[in-house]
């Protein structure tokens, strides 16, 4: 399993639900990072191996990978996140590898590289197609991302399979000690809103701000962004401007979100953009009912289009706040959220991955006992 690393973000623990399913199914499992780093190194489960290819730049792991591929001889790769993906591609191709290559891709292309870089959506363009030739299977993890694949390469629809992300929820029900007294504050208002993400543009912060200055005169609330990035002061100089400085915290990033999850009155999803969204199945787990805008791609097709969760026009600061307003008045069918969260499941995910990675089932080298 091919990844950058293993910071906090939601295609790394991803690749941790993969591999701690595939784990347990009997497999032996490699986690391939092009640098040994990351807040959920410590999450990779007993029985997997870490391979450190020890590639600071994108330049260095071509060769790096190319190695491996020749030296190591796996049966199977699963290799996630343009553009580590593509060099996959050219690594397996000049090795001559006879090893299964599946690429899984978690963004929306047709917005500049899932909102990354313009030249990742020009890369594809002119070369995706003949990248993606060495892949033996394409996956992409939500219908919109398959489109938007398939759109920017120039590739058959077909050929783009669409596998949504397992997810699992990590992490007990207890709060760390040190998140006490932020719990105590959140607690101090009725209406408990829960965000969770890099504070960085395509998650749109600064809107879920704004609707929260919009709503106060109508829902006593106070807010918990959990996530760190590069927009922090810009986003708190915001909260000050609107008079919402008391009503809103930035703690951080958190490696066990779960506490929060199972506190939280309503979950808010502000994001420009997403390749699928799984904090949102992440809060439908623990039964937190969620308000999202309908962005390429992903949550609408989690909350079936409305049926489990309010959508609202991207950017849209008014909209988001008559939404959450009215979330917080309604009693949310907890179960019904808990199951459709159940249709995420890891067991799910990995049986379709596997039918990839191993057409003819337990006959693998791979599979050990």
């Amino acid at each position: 399993m091919l990844l950058p690393d293993l910071r906090g973000g939601g295609a790394e623990r991803v690749s941790i639900s993969l591999a701690e399913e595939f784990v347990c199914r009997g497999y032996a499992v490699e986690l391939v990072l092009m640098r040994r780093v990351g807040e959920l190194l410590e999450q990779a489960p007993a029985g997997c191996s870490i391979v450190d290819l020890g590639a600071p730049r994108l330049r260095n792991v071509w060769p790096a990978l190319h190695r491996y591929f020749r030296n190591d001889r796996p049966e199977a790769v699963l290799a996630a996140m343009w553009p580590v993906t593509g060099v996959a591609c050219i690594a397996k191709r000049t090795a001559r590898s006879p090893a299964t290559l599946v690429v899984s891709e978690h963004t929306d292309f047709r917005l500049g590289g899932g909102g990354g870089s313009d030249r990742d959506a020009l890369v594809l363009k002119r070369f995706g197609g003949q990248l993606y030739g060495a892949a033996d299977h394409l996956v992409a993890v939500s219908e919109g991302a398959a489109d938007a694949l398939a759109e920017t390469t120039g590739l058959p629809r077909d050929r783009v399979r669409v596998i949504y992300n397992p997810i699992r929820v990590f992490g007990s029900e207890d709060p760390e000690p040190a998140d006490a007294g932020l719990l105590e504050w959140w607690a101090g208002s009725p209406n408990r809103l829960l965000a969770v993400g890099a504070l960085k543009e395509p998650k749109a912060f600064d809107v879920l701000v704004r609707a929260l200055a919009q709503a106060q005169s109508k829902v006593d609330a106070r807010l918990l962004i959990l996530g760190e990035g590069a927009l922090r002061s810009q986003l708190e100089l915001e909260a000050q401007r609107l008079g919402v400085t008391e009503r809103v915290r930035f703690p951080g990033f958190r490696k066990n979100p779960f506490p929060f999850f199972q506190r939280a009155d309503l979950f808010v999803l502000s994001s420009r953009w997403e390749g699928f969204g799984n904090v949102i199945v992440e809060a439908l787990a623990c039964g937190t009912p969620v308000v999202s805008t309908d962005c390429m791609s992903g949550p609408a097709e989690i909350l079936q289009h409305g049926r489990y969760g309010a959508l609202v026009p991207v950017g849209d600061s008014p909209a988001l706040a008559r939404a959450m307003v009215e979330a917080l008045g309604t009693e949310p069918d907890r179960d019904a959220l808990k199951r459709r969260a159940a249709d995420f499941s890891p067991a799910i995910a990995a049986e379709k991955y596997l039918e990839l990675l191993f057409p003819t089932p337990f006959a693998s080298a791979a599979r050990v006992g």
